[in-house]
């Protein structure tokens, strides 16, 4: 269901581009696609760089590593053998 869904986006969008394209001549079609291509990759290489750059700045809250501490949990006996022999007193009878 979900790839139906995307393949519709994907057709209508497909749809879409072409109806703005269609009108332009073709040498004006490889300007806009050279001069969009120039703009992504130039964005894509600034922030490559970018995080790169960042990657060892303090701008962010220095990591702390602490060493984990083991939980003290409480045991208790779910069994009901051990429950019958905690009343029993060991007479014969239970307490």
């Amino acid at each position: 269901m979900i790839r139906k869904i995307i393949q519709r986006v994907n057709e209508w969008l497909e749809d879409r581009l072409r109806s703005i394209v269609r009108p332009l001549s073709p040498d004006a079609r490889v300007i806009v696609i050279v001069t969009m291509l120039i703009v992504f990759s130039g964005l894509s290489i600034y922030m490559t760089v970018s995080s790169i750059y960042n990657l060892g700045k303090d701008k962010g809250q220095e990591l702390q590593i602490e060493q984990i501490e083991t939980l003290k949990l409480q045991q208790q006996q779910r069994d009901s053998i051990n429950n019958q022999n905690r009343f029993y007193n060991g007479t014969g009878e239970f307490e």
